[in-house]
């Protein structure tokens, strides 16, 4: 048992050690983080210096076993104030970065934080439990041979997190590489298909264009559920501010959201998505703000791609998303000057080409591409047969597993659609064969190089993009399975 305890003191010490020295090496991300957390902004630093310096102070308590017992209470007292700090922002819907590695390691708050929290003081309440005279071996009491096994024990353990520690960074440097060759390929295929296994992944938010999910929520104002639908019926567009209570950069731009409301609020209809209790939001937001909508957990930020806070995004009064997120107040400043500068509620917040497009301009609000292509049956289709009928164009690849896992689900759709959907039409590249074997009753266009598709700002299989009545297109070209259904409101 003696050696349990030593192994113990050990873990925690390096753990503690580690954790204190990389908070040390940013002490601005510590202090960030301690503003994230509901520290006020004239203590932050002042923690930012004292938590790394209290995790230092009990780490090494550890190593003497006259110290030990002390410094297990401490490193269990660092524990329980961590782990009620993360629950505290989870319950409320929040994913603040939790710092807890410093500049070695950092993630967002969540339930494997807190589980490796749990852990840790686990390890701690044995050694509490032990007592003040029985914390184990100390370095004074091992015999040379004893202590050059443990030594010899501990270097393997260290050889083998170093080990996993490159392999990883290598791993994540690999990734990023193959990323930019993808972006580069892409940009430069001049008609060449490029075949991509990570497809279904490329956006980590909803296209402009696509059905706003719906939702029904408790309003934290008068207790009553209120989903979607009853916020659109007003005939205003919708902006959506995803908040929490205890959100500092939301409190601070709180003020700048009343000036926007009373500026804009004949032409949008203010929508506050929080989570945490009635109460709370109430005081924070009640005063000025009538939609203060609480979700339970994050279900509604999770699918708006919004995970944290402040986020502000866009929905048209027809229900469509009409901006991407922006996060934090610069973004938010921004995206609020770009409406102003428009008249119309109507518009859609066109986004800058940060690379998210793969070098593809965005087509949205453009008119469809001259082209003529002829289906498998032989008719030739031109962008007149765009005319007086919503369309969903979708671009496609036989040798794509993706295209073929959604392939059951868009012969569904397509039986199945009401007089209301749009049409389907499908560019593919490949053999006038494999295509028959789909039996697919809507048209498929052979485009061979994906030259016409390129000209709809295609950038990989399967993607889509939606067309009106008049020949114009009217949304982001939207990548993989559930981004695609997003544009005809269909669930996936």
């Amino acid at each position: 048992m003696e050696v349990v305890l030593l192994f113990i003191r050990i873990f925690l010490f390096a753990v503690f050690a580690v954790a204190a020295i990389g908070k040390f090496l940013d002490l601005e991300g510590a202090a960030k983080s301690a503003k994230a957390f509901g520290t006020p902004d004239d203590l932050a630093k002042t923690f930012a210096v004292l938590i790394p310096f209290a995790e230092l102070v009990f780490a090494v308590c550890l190593l003497f076993t006259s110290f030990s017992w002390l410094g297990a209470i401490g490193v269990f007292g660092l524990l329980l104030i961590f782990s009620g700090g993360m629950i505290s922002q989870m319950a409320q819907g929040n994913a603040p970065d939790c710092h807890c590695f410093g500049a070695i390691h950092s993630e967002p708050v969540s339930k494997k934080s807190l589980i490796r929290n749990v852990i840790f003081a686990v390890l701690a309440l044995v050694l509490i439990a032990q007592g003040r005279e029985s914390q184990g071996l100390s370095f004074s009491d091992m015999t040379n041979d004893f202590a050059m096994q443990i030594i010899f024990g501990l270097a393997i353990l260290g050889a083998l997190g170093a080990v996993i520690f490159y392999l990883k960074k290598i791993s994540e440097q690999q990734n990023q590489i193959m990323r930019r060759i993808d972006v580069l390929e892409m940009v430069s295929q001049d008609g060449k298909e490029v075949e991509r296994e990570n497809v279904g992944s490329l956006e980590d938010f909803l296209p402009i264009g696509s059905f706003a999910p719906e939702f029904n929520l408790e309003n934290a104002k008068n207790g009553r559920e209120v989903a979607l639908e009853h916020l659109l019926m007003e005939g205003k567009s919708l902006l959506f501010f995803f908040v929490s209570p205890n959100c500092v950069p939301c409190a601070e731009l709180l003020p700048e959201i009343v000036a926007w409301q009373n500026e804009l609020g004949e032409r949008f209809n203010f929508v506050f998505i929080s989570g945490g209790k009635a109460k709370e939001n109430n005081e924070k937001f009640g005063e000025s703000f009538k939609n203060i909508l609480l979700q339970k957990e994050r279900e509604v930020a999770t699918d708006y791609f919004s995970p944290w806070t402040p986020t502000v995004l866009v929905v048209n009064s027809e229900g469509l998303i009409a901006s991407r997120p922006a996060v934090g107040d610069a973004a938010i400043r921004e995206l609020i000057v770009k409406i102003k500068s428009e008249n119309d509620a109507e518009f859609f917040v066109l986004p800058k080409n940060d690379g998210h497009d793969h070098g593809m301009p965005p087509k949205l609000g453009e008119n469809v591409p001259e082209f003529s292509l002829k289906d498998l049956r032989g008719k030739e289709f031109t962008p007149k047969d765009f005319q007086n009928r919503k369309t969903l164009v979708t671009f496609w690849s036989p040798g794509c597993p993706y295209c073929k896992s959604m392939l059951e689900d868009l012969k569904n759709w397509d039986k199945t659609k009401g007089s209301d959907a749009p049409d389907l039409l499908v560019f593919s590249d490949g053999e006038t064969q494999e295509h028959q074997d789909f039996n697919l009753d809507s048209p498929i266009l052979l485009d061979k190089g994906y030259k016409t598709s390129e000209k709809f700002g295609m950038f990989g299989t399967p993607s889509a993009v939606l067309v009106n009545e008049k020949g114009k297109i009217v949304s982001e070209t939207a990548v993989g399975a559930g981004n695609i259904w997003a544009l005809v409101g269909k669930k996936k």
